[in-house]
């Protein structure tokens, strides 16, 4: 039998279809594969792979438009990780063939929209194609197309954690750990941490999982663990009127933990973050050692465990 003709080199001819979003090409390969060795695990793996993405995409006929179509991908991915993560093999090749699929088909979507479509989607595309060149492992591509979307949406923490992220895939760490920390500051509950690769955030999410955190709490502990093991370890100074917003927030997310019982497991970690954060200022600030203590204090009242890792 000819390499082209073994289950290896019937895989290798999948995966490349994959890469190019063909699913029914690489679907009649691992099928051909299969007849070449039906015991093959990896060839199994792929195949169930395959049918997953197959029922799911069936779906897209009800999308009435490319965005929605390459939005539906994106979700669809999601589901995948937890798909494929029942399988205990490894099978990386085939793993990252459907991963490069996956976003590739997405990416076509978007970038198959009108220009006047285009234009009413405009403020989520940048972030959308972003994502989908990481995903697809074009870290330069995703690069240019998110710093200037960080530069005009800098309020805006998906687009701030995506940049994060890529700058983390292309050891930028400095960039990298300055970001993340802007964006789940700025509103952890619209970052959506299944997208996030960085090695770092990724060793992070999954330590918060092994302390039995879940979403949506998880995301709101991020910034918090991020400090205290030095993933969000590169600060900057704030200005005046950002130094007046944060103590504004700080008092209203005070009164808040008080008056709502029930939100108290998220607004916890939210405030402790802020607290870091006017620490940090005060610091910069050269301020009274007195103030740094007051807030100190308040972490302590709230989370003794937090409090002791922090002045350690």
């Amino acid at each position: 039998m000819t390499e082209k003709g073994s289950a290896s080199g019937l895989l290798s001819l999948a995966y490349e279809r994959l890469r190019e979003a063909d699913l029914e090409g690489a679907s009649t390969r691992l099928d051909e594969a299969l007849s070449a060795d039906f015991e093959s695990g990896e060839v199994l793996f792929a195949l169930a792979c395959a049918a997953w993405w197959k029922e799911k995409l069936a779906r897209q006929g009800g999308c009435a438009s490319h965005f929605e179509r390459g939005e539906l991908v994106l979700s669809q991915w999601k589901g995948f990780l937890a798909f494929q993560s029942r399988s205990p093999d490894e099978y990386d090749a085939a793993r990252y063939a459907f991963k490069q699929f996956a976003f590739i088909t997405a990416l076509r979507e978007f970038r198959s929209l009108g220009a006047e479509e285009s234009e009413s989607w405009e403020p989520e595309l940048a972030l959308r194609i972003g994502r989908c060149l990481k995903g697809s492992g074009d870290f330069a591509g995703a690069l240019e197309k998110l710093e200037p979307a960080a530069r005009d949406r800098r309020d805006e923490p998906e687009v701030l954690a995506e940049l994060a992220d890529v700058y983390g895939l292309v050891n930028e760490a400095r960039s990298s750990k300055a970001l993340f920390r802007e964006a789940f500051f700025l509103n952890p509950q619209r970052i959506d941490v299944a997208f996030l690769e960085c090695p770092a955030l990724v060793r992070l999410v999954d330590h918060l999982r092994g302390l039995g955190f879940r979403s949506p709490e998880l995301e709101e502990w991020i910034p918090v663990y991020g400090s205290l093991l030095g993933v969000f370890s590169v600060k900057r100074e704030l200005k005046p009127i950002e130094a007046g917003r944060l103590r504004q927030s700080i008092y209203e997310l005070e009164n808040e933990v008080k008056e709502n019982a029930d939100r108290r497991s998220l607004l916890t970690p939210r405030l402790i973050n802020r607290y870091f954060w006017l620490i940090d200022h005060y610091i910069n600030a050269k301020e009274d050692r007195a103030r740094i203590d007051e807030v100190l204090l308040k972490i302590r009242l709230m989370d003794p465990a937090v409090h002791k890792q922090y002045v350690a």
